[in-house]
């Protein structure tokens, strides 16, 4: 079995680098380590290694994107395998195996050594996902964050305040939206967001459906209607944690393999993190599978 730890140094806090670089040194088996040099490079050395058609298991050394990225290269190949090593500072598809998920999953021993699941995937326009896809207020704050980082002189919670106030406070946290999914067929309507989940966990902190399960065939959606400032912050600590059933004249559920979504404006939507931008979108469940692998014991089952 080749193992390939794929490692991006820009991911995590000062020293996490050089932390995982020194458990590597201690290993009890071979490995080889590549290190990503920018976007794209975790699903280029992914999609090489599955091809050689030689059993591999692929470790994501970051965060939620190089998540993304090794999901992408190694879906579809029975022979290949994918897990995450938690560098990064969002690591929030792994937080379905529980709180001490950082804990299991740097004990490479047992990870490597550990059970595979063939993993279900989202297709938001042909890039896939594993975890969550989000399209409203949440997605526009997701990248309103990714362009403050890029500001030297504001922190990772200052980037958090100024893109929530710029789309909650003074762009509107509506927009007009057409949605097709299950019974629901509603055509430019105000929309706060949409989400889909495959995993449980996205943006830091929200949990909205609890028991949304990545190998069961389906995709758990929600759409949270227009609401007022003043609902919104009502309501959105409820969504947070999974309460929609709770707000059935607010957020309407669905439970199948695909919702189309549609605007006369750009859409911002993001899938596990990262950002992709127009005006139609088609999110199914996808034909492709990933193997994914997790310590013994680890359990991704709600309650487990």
């Amino acid at each position: 079995m080749r193992h390939l730890f794929i490692i991006n140094p820009a991911a995590g806090k000062r020293g996490s680098t050089a932390r995982l670089e020194a458990l590597l040194k201690r290993l009890s088996f071979p490995c080889e380590t590549v290190f990503t040099q920018g976007e794209g490079d975790a699903e280029r050395i992914t999609r090489a290694a599955a091809a050689s058609g030689e059993p591999v298991r692929v470790y994501a050394c970051g965060g939620d994107g190089t998540l993304n990225e090794v999901v992408n290269g190694a879906a579809g190949c029975g022979h290949a395998a994918v897990t995450n090593v938690p560098k990064g500072t969002g690591n929030d598809f792994l937080k379905i195996f529980g709180p001490d998920y950082r804990t299991l999953f740097y004990d490479l021993e047992a990870l490597a050594a550990g059970p595979q699941t063939a993993f279900d995937l989202i297709d938001c326009n042909g890039r896939l996902g594993i975890d969550v896809v989000c399209a409203g207020v949440d997605a526009r704050i997701a990248a309103g964050v990714h362009r403050y980082k890029d500001w030297h002189f504001i922190s990772g919670m200052g980037a958090y305040v100024l893109a929530l106030a710029e789309n909650v406070l003074f762009k509107g946290i509506s927009r007009p939206m057409s949605i097709r999914m299950g019974d629901l067929d509603w055509r430019n309507r105000g929309t706060t967001l949409l989400c889909v989940c495959n995993g449980r966990h996205y943006g830091g902190g929200f949990m909205p459906v609890g028991d949304a399960m990545p190998d069961d065939g389906i995709l758990d959606m929600l759409v949270v209607r227009q609401v007022s400032l003043l609902t919104f912050a009502r309501l959105v600590g409820k969504y947070a944690r999974g309460r929609y059933k709770d707000y059935p004249e607010l957020i309407f559920e669905h439970h199948g393999q695909r919702v189309d979504y549609w605007a006369e404006e750009e859409i911002t939507t993001v899938v596990d993190g990262e950002v992709m931008r127009g005006k139609r979108f088609c999110v199914r469940l996808s034909e492709k599978k990933v193997n994914f692998f997790y310590p013994a014991g680890a359990g991704y089952r709600p309650g487990v």
